[in-house]
């Protein structure tokens, strides 16, 4: 008898843990029941999601993210080549490692006589390990590995999955022409889903800088700049319980994904949308009537 009375007792606990569960599993069912039929049906239905408490911020931006790299290809977010850092393939070993550690870059285009003519991909710690165990005898040709070659329009999220199932980190774009255009690597596309990915090399940022005074009396202000922290620079009072950067707040009231240009006010402040991608607001220029 006394065992029959502690299953008894436990009941009541083990339903009330599944109706907890039920509860999150009905939410769900309950947001998603409008059986979306584009990715901006699914993106609303995501943000509703996220405002009912289910999923957080920056999950309901990562599920953008993934989202929105279907519909981009590589033109959109690979470096260009005017930005691209490559190395010469009649360098000494010295000038290479020279020019290796000043750039703090992991993986370089190495090029013929012609920047078009790319040769290989050379990785620092295999230039490193030919320095330290072959005495500098090596040539910058023993220590290549290929390139691969994609154009323009290739899909990011195939691109994503070739990176993965071949383990390459690095691609040089070509253009139409068969000339190189730019070069991208599996960061840039993960950055694409997870947001900025900062690594030891990249240049601490400044939380001051959120928020940056012009010298005509504007403000340029990133919209991941905490509510709170906006509403103490300027004696604000927007609430914070429903979102937490004042990017959130300036996409609600607009009702949209805001594009460049954009404009809106809110009280004595007017907001002009300054940058923003086909994901996210990125930065803000806001002006501030004093006299209200």
């Amino acid at each position: 008898m006394p065992e029959d009375d502690s299953r008894t007792a436990a009941e009541p606990e083990e339903k009330s843990s599944d109706k907890g569960h039920r509860s999150w599993l009905d939410r769900i069912s309950s947001a998603l029941s409008g059986e979306p039929t584009t990715p901006e049906d699914l993106i609303e239905l995501l943000r509703d999601v996220q405002t009912d408490g289910v999923i957080g911020a920056d999950t309901l931006r990562m599920l953008e993210g993934a989202i929105g790299v279907a519909d981009m290809t590589v033109g959109d977010v690979m470096v260009a080549r005017a930005q691209m850092v490559t190395l010469p393939a009649d360098a000494s070993l010295p000038e290479l490692i020279a020019q290796v550690v000043e750039s703090g870059h992991s993986r370089f285009p190495v090029h013929g006589e012609d920047k078009d003519e790319i040769l290989g991909i050379l990785l620092a710690k295999d230039l490193l390990r030919a320095v330290a165990t072959e005495h500098g005898q090596a040539t910058i040709h023993s220590l290549l590995r290929p390139a691969v070659l994609i154009p323009e329009s290739k899909n990011l999220n195939v691109l994503l999955r070739e990176f993965r199932q071949s383990r390459n980190h690095m691609a040089i774009v070509i253009d139409e022409y068969g000339g190189v255009s730019g070069l991208l690597t599996i960061e840039d596309v993960l950055e694409q889903i997870v947001g900025e990915i900062d690594d030891e090399h990249d240049e601490a940022g400044d939380e001051g800088t959120l928020i940056a005074a012009q010298a005509d009396g504007q403000f340029v202000v990133d919209a991941l700049t905490p509510i709170a922290d906006f509403n103490e620079r300027f004696g604000a009072d927007f609430p914070d319980d429903e979102y937490d950067t004042i990017g959130g707040v300036i996409t609600d009231a607009i009702g949209h994904l805001p594009e460049a240009g954009e404009e809106l006010t809110l009280g004595r402040f007017a907001f002009r949308v300054a940058r923003a991608d086909a994901r996210r607001l990125i930065a803000l220029l806001v002006s501030v009537d004093a006299e209200q």
